[in-house]
């Protein structure tokens, strides 16, 4: 099997190290040419091409690993540059932006959307695993071509990520709750140390429940500012929810209401474990 992978960064480049450890011949295409090199000379790809069209020559698998902004038109030259049997992919953390920019696109029943939820808060191909995925989720669209999806599923699954099938909004409103709203909080929580004196900064970067809770802090702006604006609805709500469930919390602690309080911290701790059983 010949994969083409459009985009050679965290993502990108794990994708083309599980391709071919699963024993998938990959050609790699990035708009930069020292990642294209440095793709090259770690095992990454087989084929370093100088042009998506390259790359996607002959590929029965295309995978787009573009930031979102650039996503619809990598999936419009993968489209057109691939054999009718070649099945097209992506990993992007949103989808009902993207299918919207391609509404009405030429073939694109071959394309079925996918995230796999899995990354780092380390980015490029210096950072690329084989085994990125294994024992992660990987979301995938529904798809009306059942011989295209079963290959993107086995490739999925040699790669030792989980298929979960998702539509576009059931994605995005998942992501908005369990990713993209967790990166603003991060965020926010590392603001609020601005003010602290280098002492306590020291001290708040020691604690395990800062450390643990920011370390998504600060991820890549060329990647996160198209996620949040591309999702913006859905997580606008989130943080407008999760607003609420503060004021509620702050409410108990003036109130003094230690009953209310335990009874609040045993349910987070009692869904905790539902989730993760």
């Amino acid at each position: 099997m010949k994969v083409a992978v459009l985009g050679l960064g965290l993502i990108g480049g794990s994708v083309a190290l599980a391709a071919r450890a699963s024993g998938a011949s990959v050609a790699g295409f990035d708009p930069d040419p020292q990642t294209r090199a440095k793709a090259l000379a770690a095992g990454a790809i087989d084929e370093a091409a100088e042009a998506p069209e390259q790359a996607l020559a002959g590929a029965q698998v295309a995978l787009a690993a573009a930031p979102i902004g650039a996503l619809a038109q990598t999936v419009r030259v993968a489209l057109r540059s691939t054999p009718a049997d070649c099945v097209i992919t992506d990993v992007g953390s949103t989808k009902r932006a993207l299918l919207a920019e391609l509404a009405g696109e030429p073939g694109l029943e071959r394309f079925i959307g996918g995230h796999p939820l899995a990354g780092s808060e380390l980015g490029g191909i210096e950072h690329a695993r084989a085994d990125l995925f294994q024992g992660a989720s990987w979301c995938l669209m529904p798809s009306s071509q059942p011989a295209l999806a079963a290959r993107l599923r086995e490739l999925v699954q040699g790669f030792g990520a989980r298929p979960v099938e998702l539509d576009a909004h059931a994605h995005d409103l998942l992501m908005a709750r369990i990713s993209h709203l967790p990166h603003v909080l991060a965020n926010v929580l590392v603001a609020r140390t601005a003010d602290l004196a280098q002492r306590e900064r020291s001290l708040a970067v020691g604690g395990p429940s800062f450390r643990d809770a920011t370390r998504v802090a600060g991820a890549s702006s060329v990647i996160w500012t198209d996620i949040y604006l591309s999702n913006a609805d859905m997580l606008i709500d989130a943080i407008e929810e999760t607003i609420g469930d503060l004021r509620e919390v702050a409410r108990m602690l003036r109130e003094q209401d230690a009953q209310a309080l335990g009874a609040w911290n045993e349910l987070a701790r009692a869904r905790r474990r539902a989730l993760l059983s």
